[in-house]
C-alpha cells in the first residue's frame, strides 16, 4: 500500500454539485418570484405526541417545522434536541459533529442512534473520529418539514446504529414562497439564506443556499467558521407517481477550542474559555446526489431511493497535550475520505381476511462505503510527523426486513417484524498484519402489541433485537499500531436486546402525554478513550429507565412542554473497577413555554437540564449537572419575520461535557495527572435575524 495521502476523490460529483450551487446563487432569489399563487399549502406541524392509531410504540413521535421555528438554535445539530430526552453537546469546534446523549448512552457521535435525511444515511461506519459518526451541520433548519423519531430496537426498517433509536429528517419538496434571511450576532456571527420554489415542467424546483461565519466566545482563538451550504431539488407527483432528484453541497472549515483540564484553570494557566493547543480545528465537505421514485395503486405502494455521497473530513485534536510526546506534543490528525453508494427498495400493501385488516411492509437496503483513506497521523501545529495508521477500507452492508401490522380485533393490533443484515469488510492497512477481510450476519426479530383504550389513548408493549457494527479496522487488527503488541480483533456485529411498556393519551385542556418504561441490554459497550481520541469495545451492559413527555395547549396563545427522562446504566459483568458506565446521564429534563399571538408576536423560553454522570466505573468521580435557558422573541406578518435569540440567557458557566483521564502539562510527571477535562457552555450571546418573504 502506498502510504502517501491520496488526493480527494469523487471530483466529478463535487463539480456537479458545485456548479449546481453556482447556478442556485443566481436563480434561488428568482424562484419565488416566478411561483404561482395557486401553490398548494405547505403542511407545518408542531410537536405530535398523540399518535393513537398510528404509533407502534410508546416512545415515538413527530416534530414539525412549526416547533423548530420556535427553537433558538446555537448550532444546526440542536434541532435533534426537539426529540424528548435527547441532549446534543459539543466538546470541540462548531464544525464538528455533536456529542449525543440518549437513554443512558454517551452516544459519542451517533454509535447507537441512527439518523437519515430524505432516505440517505448520515451515520458513517469505520469513521476516522468515531464509529457511526453523525454530522448534521449541513442541515438548513428552515427546510426541515418533519423529524420522525423512534426509540429502542423495535422497528424493522432500522438496522445499524439504532439500538437507542433513530430519526428520519424529511425536508420540503416545495415552499409557499421565497425568502431572504440575514442574521447578525455577537462573536462575529453572520448568516444569510436564500430559498424558494418555482414550477418547472410537470414538477417543482426548490433551491436554497446558505452561508455562515462565526468566531465564538473563546479567549485565545477565533473559530473562524466559514460555511457554505446549498440544496436544489426537482420533484413532482400525480395520482400514481411521485419523484424527486436532489443535489446537495456543503463545505465547512473551523478552528477548535477543545476540552481542557480543570487544573489548568485552577492554576491560572488559562481561563475556562481558553485553549492549551491553539492550532486545532478541521475542515469537512459533503456532496450528494439522490433520487426517489414512488408509485402505487389502491392497495399497494412501491418506493425506490438511490444516492451517492462524496465525503471528506480532517480533524486536528490534542486531548493529552504532552503525555505521549513531551517534545512535540500529542496533537493528531484524523482523516476520512470516502464515496458512499446505496439505495433502498420498499413495498407496502394491504390485505384483509374477514374483519381483520393487515398492512405489510417489506424492504431491501444496500450500502457500500469506499473509504480511502481513513487514518490517524501524529502532527505538530497541523504539520505531519508520522503516520500511526492509514487504511483503505471497503465496507458493504445489505439488509432486508419485513413487518406486519395486523388489527385482529376492534381494540387490538400487533406489529411483528424481522430484519436480516449481512456485512462484508475488506481492510488494506499500512501495517500488513492488520490487513484482512471479515464478514458477519445477524437476524433481529421485533414486535409490539397495542391496545386502543379509546380514540385518544393507547397502551403499548414492545420488544426486539438490534445491533451496531464495529469499526472494520477492529475486526482485522492483530497488532497495536502504537505499541506493536498483539491484540485481539473485535466482533463485527454486536447484539442488543430491548423491551418497553407504555401509553399515550390526550386529556382535557389540551394536555397530551406519553409514558414509557424501558430496558436495553448490549453484548458489548463502546467507550470513549480520552487519551487516544478513539472508542473501543468493552463490557456488556444493561440500561433501564422511565420517560414522561407532556404538551399542554393552555390557550390559543400559550403552549407548555415538559419532558422528563431517568436512566440507570450499569455494566453487567463482574469487575473490581465497578459497574457504572462513564458518561451515562442519569436525568434529563427539558421544558418550554411558547406563545403565538394573532398580532404576529411570538416567543419561546426553553430550559434544558442534564444531571450528573459517572466519569469512571466506580463512580468516585462524577460530573456536575448542567442547565441552560434560551430565549426567542419575534414578530411576523406575511411579508416579514424578525426575531431575537438570546442563547444561554442566564449566562450559565456549566459544562457541555466532562471526561476524566490522564494528561500532561509541561513540568508535570511523565505519567501525567488524572483530571476532569471539560468544555464549557458558550457564554450568553444575542443574535438578530430578519427574513423577507416574497
Amino acid at each position: 500500500m502506498d502510504h502517501q495521502l491520496p488526493k480527494k476523490h469523487g471530483k466529478k460529483l463535487r463539480l456537479v454539485c458545485e456548479w449546481a450551487l453556482r447556478i442556485l446563487l443566481v436563480v434561488s432569489p428568482l424562484m419565488a418570484l416566478a411561483h404561482e399563487e395557486t401553490i398548494e399549502e405547505v403542511l407545518v406541524l408542531g410537536r405530535r405526541l398523540n399518535l393513537a392509531g398510528e404509533a407502534r410504540s410508546a416512545s415515538e413521535g413527530v416534530i414539525g417545522q412549526e416547533d423548530l421555528a420556535l427553537r433558538p438554535l446555537l448550532r444546526p445539530g440542536d434541532v435533534l434536541e426537539s426529540i424528548p430526552g435527547l441532549i446534543m453537546t459539543q466538546h470541540s469546534g462548531s464544525g464538528k459533529g455533536n456529542q449525543m446523549f440518549l437513554r443512558g448512552f454517551n452516544l459519542d457521535h451517533g454509535t447507537d442512534f441512527s439518523t437519515r435525511l430524505d432516505g440517505m444515511p448520515v451515520n458513517l461506519p469505520t469513521h476516522g473520529h468515531g464509529q457511526g459518526y453523525t454530522d448534521i451541520n449541513f442541515l438548513i433548519p428552515e427546510l426541515i418539514r418533519t423529524i420522525d423519531y423512534v426509540k429502542g430496537p423495535y422497528h424493522a426498517e432500522l438496522g445499524d446504529f439504532s439500538s437507542a433509536g433513530g430519526a428520519r429528517i424529511n425536508t420540503f419538496d416545495r415552499l409557499p414562497g421565497g425568502r431572504l434571511t440575514v442574521g447578525l450576532g455577537e462573536n462575529n456571527y453572520g448568516r444569510a439564506l436564500a430559498a424558494g420554489s418555482t414550477e418547472v415542467g410537470d414538477g417543482w424546483l426548490l433551491g436554497a443556499i446558505e452561508g455562515q461565519v462565526y468566531d465564538g466566545p473563546w479567549t485565545d482563538i477565533k473559530e473562524d467558521v466559514e460555511k457554505i451550504n446549498g440544496m436544489i431539488r426537482w420533484s413532482g407527483d400525480n395520482e400514481t407517481l411521485s419523484w424527486s432528484a436532489t443535489a446537495m453541497y456543503f463545505d465547512l472549515t473551523w478552528n477548535s477550542a477543545d476540552q481542557i483540564p480543570q487544573r489548568a484553570v485552577d492554576q491560572g494557566l488559562i481561563d475556562p474559555y481558553g485553549s492549551l493547543d491553539r492550532t486545532l480545528g478541521g475542515d469537512t465537505s459533503r456532496a450528494s446526489l439522490s433520487g426517489m421514485l414512488a408509485w402505487g395503486g389502491e392497495n399497494y405502494e412501491n418506493e425506490i431511493n438511490a444516492w451517492i455521497i462524496d465525503y471528506d473530513f480532517q480533524l486536528w485534536s490534542n486531548f493529552t497535550y504532552f503525555l505521549d510526546d513531551p517534545e512535540n506534543g500529542d496533537q493528531f490528525q484524523q482523516l476520512d475520505r470516502r464515496m458512499i453508494y446505496g439505495g433502498e427498495w420498499r413495498r407496502s400493501w394491504r390485505t384483509s381476511a374477514g374483519q381483520d385488516h393487515m398492512h405489510h411492509t417489506a424492504g431491501v437496503q444496500l450500502r457500500y462505503d469506499d473509504i480511502d483513506p481513513v487514518g490517524l497521523i501524529r502532527t505538530r501545529e497541523r504539520q505531519p510527523l508520522n503516520i500511526t495508521r492509514l487504511d483503505r477500507v471497503k465496507e458493504t452492508a445489505l439488509g432486508a426486513y419485513y413487518e406486519l401490522e395486523w388489527k385482529f380485533a376492534a381494540s387490538w393490533r400487533t406489529v411483528l417484524g424481522v430484519r436480516a443484515d449481512g456485512y462484508w469488510f475488506d481492510v488494506e492497512s499500512n501495517i500488513a498484519e492488520n490487513s484482512g477481510s471479515e464478514s458477519d450476519g445477524i437476524v433481529s426479530p421485533k414486535g409490539s402489541l397495542i391496545y386502543t383504550i379509546n380514540d385518544a389513548a393507547e397502551a403499548y408493549a414492545s420488544g426486539g433485537f438490534g445491533f451496531h457494527s464495529n469499526d472494520a479496522r477492529g475486526t482485522t487488527i492483530s497488532v497495536d499500531p502504537v505499541t506493536g503488541e498483539a491484540v485481539e480483533p473485535v466482533d463485527p456485529l454486536v447484539r442488543s436486546r430491548g423491551g418497553e411498556i407504555g401509553a399515550r393519551w390526550q386529556g382535557a385542556g389540551g394536555w397530551t402525554s406519553s409514558l414509557a418504561v424501558w430496558i436495553l441490554k448490549l453484548d458489548s459497550e463502546l467507550l470513549f478513550v480520552g487519551d487516544a481520541g478513539i472508542t473501543e469495545p468493552s463490557r456488556p451492559s444493561r440500561r433501564w429507565g422511565v420517560e414522561f413527555n407532556n404538551t399542554w395547549a393552555l390557550t390559543d396563545i400559550w403552549r407548555l412542554e415538559a419532558d422528563f427522562a431517568w436512566t440507570d446504566a450499569r455494566f453487567t459483568d463482574e469487575s473490581p473497577d465497578g459497574d457504572h458506565i462513564p458518561g451515562a446521564l442519569k436525568t434529563v429534563v427539558t421544558g418550554a413555554i411558547t406563545g403565538q399571538w394573532s398580532s404576529g408576536w411570538f416567543g419561546s423560553l426553553r430550559l434544558r437540564y442534564f444531571g450528573p454522570a459517572p466519569l469512571i466505573e466506580d463512580n468516585s468521580v462524577e460530573s456536575d449537572g448542567s442547565s441552560m435557558v434560551n430565549l426567542l422573541l419575534g414578530w411576523s406578518n406575511p411579508r416579514w419575520r424578525v426575531q431575537l435569540e438570546v442563547l444561554n440567557l442566564l449566562d450559565s458557566n456549566d459544562h457541555d461535557i466532562d471526561y476524566f483521564y490522564a494528561s500532561r502539562l509541561p513540568g508535570e510527571p511523565a505519567a501525567g495527572v488524572e483530571d476532569i477535562h471539560f468544555h464549557i457552555f458558550e457564554a450568553r450571546q444575542a443574535r438578530i435575524q430578519a427574513c423577507w418573504f416574497f
